[in-house]
């Protein structure tokens, strides 16, 4: 099969595949970034970059559970002046890098894109979601009013796709979706890691710094995949799935569901070139089904199961 055949186009935004390395797993420098799609990665998303630098929160940052791992690294970050410097290093060379940003309200968002838009970098991630850092996280993505202001600030500064990032921790998750969507949004990547508190029985006290923090890992694939499901359900723009996806089976239940691309972040921690395995798996199983491009399996579970070849 021609590695054409699973290539992804989301709008604006052309992936050679649909791996895609998730924000926030391997600090706050490109490196990493560069590192993913030089071993397979379509497309990758940088840490979460804000209008200041932030140091984040003391150690113990991460603590592995059954099933996945638990963080809250605080959303360290060089801030976006600093950010900047690292993006001018890449311009010209058009990489399918997608920039992940946050702020304290709409007008902070707009901030980081002033700075940043005129680099050469692919789309944005709106961190709306992360479920540990207070003024920056739920309060924003639980309320749509606040997730319409945000995303209509960003879509104002830029030519670029924007993807806002949903959080699990909410019954409003299509309402919130719908707030994006209508404000201009051109995805939506589904979902943030589950509001977590992880507790060290040795001790007796919290297992992190924070206290909270953020669970991902296999643990919360089928919650990922239920949103997933039910955003396809609702709309027609591209979604990244992401949420425990640790090998190729993975990914073509995030694809049945409904999304267009798949995010990987604690299985890379284990298997940084994981993103490979899932494409040749993918391929694969392409060929074994009968399928001769990766839309045809996109949300065939809305259609009663894919309709492929010999099976």
């Amino acid at each position: 099969m021609d590695v054409d055949a699973i290539a992804v186009k989301m709008g604006g935004l052309h992936l050679s595949n649909p791996t895609v390395l998730a924000s926030g797993v391997h600090g706050s420098s490109l490196s990493k970034v560069l590192q993913a799609l030089k071993v397979g990665a379509g497309g990758a998303v940088t840490k979460s970059i804000g209008p200041v630098e932030r140091q984040g929160y003391a150690e113990p940052t991460l603590v592995e559970v059954e099933s996945g791992m638990v963080n809250a690294a605080g959303l360290p970050n060089p801030g976006a002046g600093r950010f900047s410097e690292q993006l001018a290093q890449v311009n010209g060379k058009g990489l399918p890098i997608i920039v992940s940003i946050f702020g304290g309200d709409d007008d902070e968002f707009s901030k980081v894109v002033k700075v940043l838009d005129g680099y050469d970098f692919a789309a944005y991630e709106l961190n709306l979601s992360c479920p540990h850092v207070s003024g920056v996280g739920t309060e924003i993505g639980h309320y749509p009013e606040e997730v319409s202001k945000v995303t209509k600030a960003v879509k104002r500064g830029t030519g670029k796709p924007v993807f806002a990032k949903l959080s699990p921790n909410t019954d409003r998750l299509i309402e919130v979706a719908r707030a994006a969507v209508d404000a201009g949004a051109d995805g939506l990547t589904a979902i943030n890691t589950v509001k977590a508190f992880p507790i060290d029985v040795e001790s007796g006290r919290q297992s992190l710094s924070n206290g909270y923090g953020g669970l991902s890992g296999g643990a919360i694939r089928p919650i990922a995949l239920r949103c997933v499901y039910e955003l396809r359900e609702e709309f027609d723009v591209p979604i990244m799935g992401c949420g425990g996806v640790g090998a190729w089976e993975h990914a073509v239940q995030f694809l049945l569901a409904g999304a267009d691309a798949v995010q990987l972040g604690t299985s890379t921690i284990k298997k940084f070139e994981i993103f490979n395995d899932v494409n040749v798996g993918l391929i694969s199983y392409m060929e074994r089904k009968g399928f001769e491009k990766l839309g045809d399996l996109v949300g065939a579970a809305h259609r009663g199961g894919p309709r492929g070849g010999e099976g």
